[in-house]
């Protein structure tokens, strides 16, 4: 039985989200003490959170970032907050999915069972375990780090899947599209612009590296990663 975390300070939503989770046979857990998430959180393992944003004392990108910290679960925004920068914000800060208030029901239960297939079928099981590494490029995905030599570089729940796409398919074209569809899956609101913001990121973390222009945009296409970093230290 999967178990989700709910992080929710409307005590009926809370209600009717746990009835109808409960209907598919999720075990649910949900916050009442609001200063104490993390403990929580440790405490119950969930496989998966459902994550608002206006909470007491500290935001749910706060406590996004905690979890972040400990487990790469998924971790799907459900907010009244629809601004385009709120749900970017919400990915940048270690998110998997937003989904604004008000909601069908129906629309959240297939969002929980598409991200729990591919954090937990088999798929993802055997593509977890297959270390991610380029020409002396290493990608920890459990850690959110980039390795070359003796640098380390933390990153992004975004951007880790940005360039896990990239480094697996390393020197080919990955179209904008695909990288949409791994990132986000079927959201709706990102748009291009989203999509420079993230690639423009990964870009300034490559730097951070010491890597200058490896990042390549192939107009029309997409975006191809090319080795040209030294292999050794």
């Amino acid at each position: 039985m999967f178990k989700i975390f709910i992080v929710e300070d409307d005590q009926g939503l809370v209600k009717l989200l746990e009835e109808y989770l409960h209907k598919f046979d999720y075990e649910t857990f949900a916050v009442t003490d609001f200063e104490s998430i993390f403990t929580q959180f440790r405490e119950f393992a969930p496989h998966l959170v459902l994550l608002d944003v206006n909470l007491p004392k500290y935001d749910g990108y706060y406590w996004c970032r905690q979890i972040r910290s400990l487990s790469t679960c998924p971790i799907i925004f459900l907010s009244a907050r629809d601004g385009k920068m709120d749900q970017v914000m919400g990915l940048d800060n270690g998110a998997d999915d937003y989904i604004t208030k008000p909601f069908d029901y129906d629309i959240v239960l297939a969002k929980i069972n598409s991200h729990l297939r591919r954090a937990y079928g088999t798929y993802a099981a055997q593509a977890e375990g297959r270390p991610v590494e380029v020409h002396g490029l290493r990608l920890d995905r459990e850690r959110l780090c980039l390795f070359l030599h003796e640098m380390r570089i933390e990153l992004s729940h975004t951007e880790m899947k940005i360039l896990d796409e990239l480094m697996t398919k390393a020197e080919q074209v990955v179209s904008r599209d695909r990288l949409l569809e791994k990132i986000w899956d079927e959201q709706i609101f990102v748009d291009n612009n989203t999509l420079n913001v993230y690639v423009t990121r990964v870009r300034k973390k490559l730097s951070a590296l010491g890597i200058e222009d490896a990042l390549q945009t192939v107009r029309g296409l997409g975006y191809r990663l090319v080795p040209s970093w030294e292999n050794t230290p």
